[in-house]
């Protein structure tokens, strides 16, 4: 059987040859990503290892022994924790607040009590009694109000003279 010797072929056999031992080469360089699992990126001195199966992320460095990944702190495994707490509790509650008895919902076929307990009764009075009257002002006020704006609003207009002339240098 006869080898193909033709450039074509020759130029493709060299290619796969250099991919597979580039391949091998760069596989042993860098953390083994087990079968598609792990996606891994470039930080620092080493790579940073994500697990998309379980969203974990490690940091990956290489040492004399060979790589070494190390799990990152995740924030979202302290959360999920107390998410689960929280829903047995919750749980719990429910559990016990149906231990109770039935809630009342809806309508009901009774009728309510006449008078509330708690509610103070109110005395009874006539329609007329219980008007609030405001008495106006009378003139002798509304004059003293009068007269304590005019002051007040002199003594304002005589102090903004005075900044006046003091800004101007005494003149006006």
């Amino acid at each position: 059987m006869p080898i193909a010797t033709s450039p074509l072929k020759l130029s493709i056999a060299i290619a796969a040859t250099v991919l597979t031992v580039g391949g091998a080469a760069r596989a042993q360089a860098t953390p083994d990503t087990e079968n598609g699992r792990y996606a891994l990126s470039p930080a620092g001195d080493g790579f940073l290892r994500l697990d998309t199966r379980t969203g974990a992320v490690s940091t990956c460095t290489s040492s004399r022994a060979g790589w070494a990944c190390y799990l990152v702190p995740d924030e979202r495994a302290a959360l999920d924790a107390e998410i689960g707490r929280l829903q047995a509790d919750n749980d719990r509650l429910k559990t016990e607040l149906a231990a109770r008895g039935p809630a009342v919902s809806g309508k009901t076929d009774e009728a309510l009590p006449k008078s509330d307990q708690l509610k103070k009764a109110e005395p009874k009075t006539a329609e007329s009694e219980r008007k609030i009257e405001i008495p106006l002002p009378s003139d002798r006020d509304m004059d003293r109000m009068m007269s304590f704006l005019e002051r007040a609003w002199r003594r304002l207009i005589e102090m903004a003279n005075r900044v006046q002339r003091d800004v101007n240098g005494g003149k006006i």
